[in-house]
């Protein structure tokens, strides 16, 4: 396969799995910031849930793919034996408690712009401007050094990645093989019965497709890049999934860098989750254009942006990146990032009901 068909297909490939990931959005309100927020102010977990079944599917379904011996995740960069738990706190924080002050997750903000909301276009600007800066401009000698400063080689201690099943298999005595198939299957079973428990998220069959449709997303992409594309004499295309802030960034480059420049995987996802949110919104006739509502709506979106752009980098990824396609190869790294990312959520939530960062501190950690 030469390395041109191998870059079309990934270009088509995300760009279908973005327009039925954007159109999903679009229709059903799948939303992570929304979900934390429906939870933590109206004890509705029904969007929460919808993000977690997608993590199930999504492990399932990549941990199906690998043990079939189609893709290898190990060769994935959620699994290297560079352990970034720093990054995973730092911009997992960052990333949750900015998505709140922008109203919604990366996921949400690029279906909200193929909808017509112009606010979204803003936060998308400045997100993909900041991640780019994180990643090779003004703020990535920061991020490198932070990186050698606080990974960890778990070479040095005998590990070949950061696989919980590998890492606890390697304690215990079991093989890797096996480990991995009884961690993915405990995770999963803990997250089905999470969400099915609830007799409300049982009865919502838009929270339960918008579940399902995520999840075999990002299997999909793992598909795509790691077995549609794939060429043993000419490897273009690196196995991924979907993942949304770096790929701001990247398609910012690519809009203003044509020449010469190619549409990778992420950016043809992103691409697609606002054409599929476009088309689904015309046809529903849910199109609608918007914008701020003051100086401080404005301000609050620009903040959040930056946020989420820092936080997404430094994480390795965002409420899908992480809480999705991360979780599904069941990387330690992502599981940090998934946990900060509703830490940084819940007292983003906070912040906004009290209005200063030490009110928001104080009512995070109240009791009662």
């Amino acid at each position: 396969m030469s390395e041109l068909a191998a870059t079309t297909i990934v270009g088509i490939g995300g760009g279908l799995i973005g327009l039925v990931f954007g159109a999903t959005v679009q229709r059903t309100g799948f939303c992570t910031m929304g979900g934390i927020s429906d939870f933590v102010l109206m004890g509705d977990g029904g969007r929460l849930r919808a993000w977690l079944l997608a993590t199930a599917v999504a492990i399932i379904g990549t941990h199906a793919l690998h043990f079939a011996g189609a893709i290898n995740i190990d060769k994935s960069i959620y699994l290297t034996s560079n352990f970034g738990w720093l990054g995973a706190i730092l911009g997992g924080g960052l990333f949750g408690f900015g998505m709140t002050q922008t109203g919604g997750c990366a996921s949400r903000t690029l279906a909200r712009l193929g909808a017509g909301n112009l606010k979204s276009l803003v936060v998308l600007l400045v997100l993909g401007m900041v991640a780019y800066m994180t990643l090779r401009g003004l703020l990535a000698p920061a991020r490198v050094q932070l990186e050698n400063v606080a990974n960890i080689d778990l070479t040095t201690h005998g590990l070949k990645n950061q696989n919980i099943g590998t890492m606890l298999g390697a304690l215990v005595g079991l093989k890797g093989g096996s480990a991995r198939a009884i961690a993915a299957a405990i995770a999963v079973a803990l997250l089905l019965w999470f969400c099915f428990k609830d007799a409300a998220f049982r009865r919502s069959a838009r929270d339960i497709v918008a579940g399902l449709v995520i999840g075999l997303a990002t299997v999909a992409g793992w598909w795509v890049t790691g077995v549609l594309a794939v060429d043993d004499f000419n490897p273009s295309a690196p196995l991924a999934s979907v993942t949304l802030v770096a790929p701001v960034g990247d398609g910012l480059q690519y809009l203003m860098t044509f020449t010469g420049a190619t549409i990778n995987f992420g950016i043809a996802v992103a691409g697609g989750i606002i054409a599929g949110s476009f088309l689904t919104a015309l046809a529903c006739g849910t199109f609608r254009i918007e914008s701020f509502s003051d100086r401080d709506d404005l301000i609050r979106h620009l903040s959040g942006a930056a946020l989420m752009g820092l936080g997404g980098v430094l994480a390795l990824g965002c409420t899908i990146g992480q809480g999705v396609t991360g979780m599904s190869t069941l990387a330690l790294g992502s599981v940090i990032a998934w946990l900060s990312i509703l830490g940084g959520g819940y007292l983003g939530i906070k912040y906004l009901e009290e209005g200063t960062l030490l009110g928001a501190v104080r009512a995070a950690f109240a009791r009662g």
